[in-house]
């Protein structure tokens, strides 16, 4: 199961087969094809060090463990993304409901869904999944 594919023009585009060599079995349907790991599998979903994520398949930055919050799902959750226009929210009329995805903006990989249900200052809760981000510690000098 997974989302339709779209016509949307990524800056990061590469075909199925290579996604499929650059990521995981779990890693490879969470992100290209629109999955959802289950509750409290997921890596980083109760980590607290500082640093940032990074899109799995991309690199690209996308959440400061600063704005990562417990929110009780089971998924790692923050109020915030990195800068604007790290992620891209659309529209997911899915499995009969209502739901904004959030997607990275720079390879088009599906990271979760945004919820107006969050802590202050924003509001907002990104829950995302754990195997659709690289958590690079704070003290990580290694920028790739």
């Amino acid at each position: 199961m997974g989302r339709k594919k779209d016509d949307t023009i990524w800056p990061v585009m590469k075909p199925d087969d290579v996604w499929r060599e650059q990521l995981t079995d779990e890693q490879f349907y969470v992100t290209r094809q629109a999955g959802t790991e289950r509750a409290f599998t997921g890596p980083n979903w109760d980590a607290k060090d500082d640093g940032v994520y990074h899109c799995i398949c991309c690199h690209e930055p996308l959440f400061d463990a600063a704005t990562k919050y417990d929110s009780g799902t089971g998924w790692p959750s923050f109020y915030a993304a990195v800068k604007e226009g790290a992620v891209t929210e659309r529209a997911d009329n899915t499995l009969f409901m209502r739901r904004t995805e959030v997607v990275c903006s720079s390879c088009g990989a599906h990271l979760g869904h945004v919820f107006p249900d969050g802590p202050a200052p924003t509001g907002l809760r990104f829950c995302m999944n754990g195997h659709a981000l690289d958590f690079r510690k704070a003290d990580d000098t290694d920028d790739n």
